[in-house]
């Protein structure tokens, strides 16, 4: 299989929406939790916009036309990371292309781009666990380490 990588544009809203919503829906049904709203019609002019204006950059997976799988990145800023640093807030390999590389081929892209922007490091919070211990393994073998508390969150609307 020759799977590429390339950085997605504001025309590929529509497929990287899509495999977020097969994200969530995987989460949710393993956790049996509604803990997301989804409205896929705003998030992917959510979508456009944020890759339309650099705040939000993807990287595909394909082989051809087919999506296996992305990665998506965003700029933070901490005092306790000294400097700008890069959060992942989405990963995803479709099911039929796990264990194959994709996924280690998505964060070695995101790593590559972390570096050309002089980011510190990269974060990424981890669906729940223990059921998505397979996902903590995962980062944990390309180099990320457990930084304790959880992810935490509160609605401002």
């Amino acid at each position: 299989m020759d799977i590429q990588i390339r950085q997605a544009g504001a025309a590929d809203a529509p497929i990287i929406v899509s495999m977020v919503g097969e994200l969530l829906h995987e989460i949710m049904s393993v956790i049996n939790a509604k803990v997301f709203a989804f409205d896929p019609v705003a998030s992917e002019a959510r979508a456009r916009f944020w890759l339309t204006g650099g705040t939000y950059v993807a990287f595909l997976a394909h082989v051809g036309e087919v999506a296996l799988g992305f990665v998506a990145l965003y700029e933070s800023r901490a005092l306790y990371a000294e400097g700008t640093f890069g959060t992942i807030p989405e990963l995803y390999v479709r099911p039929g292309y796990r264990s194959q590389g994709v996924g280690t081929l998505l964060l070695n892209e995101a790593n590559q781009y972390a570096k050309t922007r002089g980011w510190t490091r990269l974060e990424v919070t981890t669906p729940p666990l223990p059921q998505f211990e397979r996902t903590l393994v995962f980062y944990e073998q390309h180099g990320f380490t457990v930084a304790g508390g959880r992810k935490m969150k509160t609605k401002l609307n």
